[in-house]
């Protein structure tokens, strides 16, 4: 394809995604931090006083059974088993059939006492800085438009994962042929060096365009996963078959047939948490293994199953990938996810999620994933900036002025 369609098309493909991305970097830059942040916007809802010496929080399951008696119209299917000292802990409601929905749908819990400190609804921004986190989360991947946003999204992603492969082409140097002779003694490698560098000290459009070009290509395999992963979590129906032909694909969870039956497990939770923990600790030990921690149960209604999901010891995320399905009725195991030693395609599902998360690696990558979400605002910014001047100069040159 000659060169000038290639320009035209980064060129064209970067209006059109520009605003998307600033929205995306921004919101993901300041997401990284999240855990780190709801506490300071939210403290009421986040933080409480450490248990006293001698006195132990009273455990997740218990809290849980609190919850659904204050709220006897709703369903509480999520358990969070990972609550840190001085921290709450958060369960979502959600209707029962022939009742309204709660006003809130988030409620937090004294993990010492048992009482409950408060309550949301996650993602309303009308409610104030509570709900900023979790709206900004929306705005990044649907632009608080559900659906539709999310989708719009999933388009955006797939053309920025193409347009990173021709960004980067458009920054190798031309061919020896049309380089003339002085460039035609020089190696590619040297006449592709200045595309990284950057004029600090030049101002202007020079360094508007550096910071194009060689921004693009530190952050290049980044802005890839970031791009690639993007399309998994908002796009998957391209996502699944693509990197089911090319590396290999296992399905977990999405294999496992819908179930009718009442609104409520066959088991307790209590119960379906014993036999989840006790078989996964029976699947990691044969395969050598071991729970370094353990992250929620929960009760998915369409398929009828405990979802108990953990960090394994090889697990990339800090959270934990490791998830067991159990018959929420018979106690059986139905089904599993084990990324880590799954197809190609699953291991690799599994890394880009966390790095696109900014679940893996601690505070260190954290601090990347925040410069990399500017360097996406910073990126676009320029693309603009290029374009305009173009335009501005190409009417320059025309007398009629169009």
């Amino acid at each position: 394809m000659p060169r000038r369609w290639l320009v035209l098309a980064h060129r064209w493909t970067g209006l059109f995604v520009a605003a998307f991305l600033v929205v995306a970097g921004s919101t993901g830059a300041v997401l990284a931090w999240s855990d780190d942040l709801e506490p300071l916007t939210a403290p009421r809802l986040f933080v409480t006083a450490a248990a006293p010496s001698g006195v132990r929080p009273l455990d997740p399951l218990t809290l849980r059974e609190r919850v659904a008696a204050a709220y006897p119209n709703a369903a509480v299917t999520m358990v969070p088993l990972d609550t840190l000292p001085g921290r709450t802990a958060g369960f979502f409601l959600s209707p029962l059939a022939g009742h309204s929905a709660p006003a809130d749908d988030e409620v937090f819990l004294d993990p010492v006492s048992g009482h409950i400190v408060g309550s949301r609804r996650w993602g309303d921004i009308t409610q104030g800085t509570c709900n900023l986190l979790p709206f900004l989360l929306r705005l990044h991947y649907s632009l608080a438009l559900g659906a539709v946003g999310e989708t719009a999204f999933g388009i955006v992603a797939l053309l920025w994962t193409l347009d990173c492969f021709v960004g980067a082409w458009l920054t190798f140097p031309i061919r020896l042929s049309t380089a003339g002779s002085g460039a035609a003694r020089k190696g590619w490698w040297s006449r592709w060096r200045p595309s990284w560098r950057m004029r600090l000290w030049s101002g202007g459009h020079k360094l508007t365009f550096d910071l194009h070009r060689a921004g693009g290509l530190w952050l290049w395999a980044f802005l890839l996963v970031f791009a690639w992963s993007s399309v998994d979590l908002t796009l998957r129906p391209v996502y699944r078959p693509l990197t089911r032909a090319l590396l290999g694909y296992r399905d977990g969870y999405d294999a496992l047939p819908e179930r009718s039956g009442p609104e409520t497990p066959g088991l307790s939770f209590r119960h379906g948490y014993l036999i989840a923990r006790a078989a996964m600790v029976a699947e990691l030990a044969r395969r050598g293994q071991q729970i370094r921690s353990e992250h929620r149960l929960s009760f998915d209604r369409a398929k009828r199953l405990f979802a108990y999901r953990v960090r394994a010891s090889d697990d990339v995320s800090l959270t934990g990938d490791t998830t067991l399905y159990i018959d929420a009725d018979s106690g059986r195991v139905a089904g599993g996810d084990m990324p880590v030693t799954g197809p190609a395609g699953n291991r690799v599902t599994t890394w880009i999620e966390s790095l696109h998360t900014a679940d893996a690696f601690g505070r260190g990558y954290r601090v990347i994933v925040s410069v990399v979400g500017a360097g996406v605002v910073l990126l676009s910014v320029t693309g603009l900036l290029i374009w305009r001047r173009k335009r501005r100069s190409g009417r320059r040159r025309r007398p009629d002025g169009r």
